[in-house]
């Protein structure tokens, strides 16, 4: 399955040339936000939505975060990635 890849894939990052795919699915690219620092990858995400209805206002909130180490020998200033 394709979550099972992913987590193949998240498990298996020890390649120098390769980082993990973090699925943000349901978040726009402007709602995603990635910061390389000492050594780590910090992927989130937020989102918030509001709805006014005939019985009222409805407010629907998601926020993702996901972190990892990068391998050792990798410089921060060297991390790129894309959304």
């Amino acid at each position: 399955s394709r979550l099972r890849r992913i987590g193949m894939m998240l498990s298996s990052c020890h390649s120098h040339c390769h980082l993990p795919l973090v699925d943000v699915k349901g978040f726009d690219p402007c709602d995603v936000s990635v910061t390389v620092r000492d050594g780590r990858v910090t992927v989130s995400a937020e989102h918030k939505e509001e709805h006014n209805t005939v019985l009222g206002k409805t407010c629907n909130y998601r926020k993702f975060m996901k972190e990892f180490s990068l391998p050792p020998g990798v410089d921060d200033d060297e991390v790129t990635y894309s959304v």
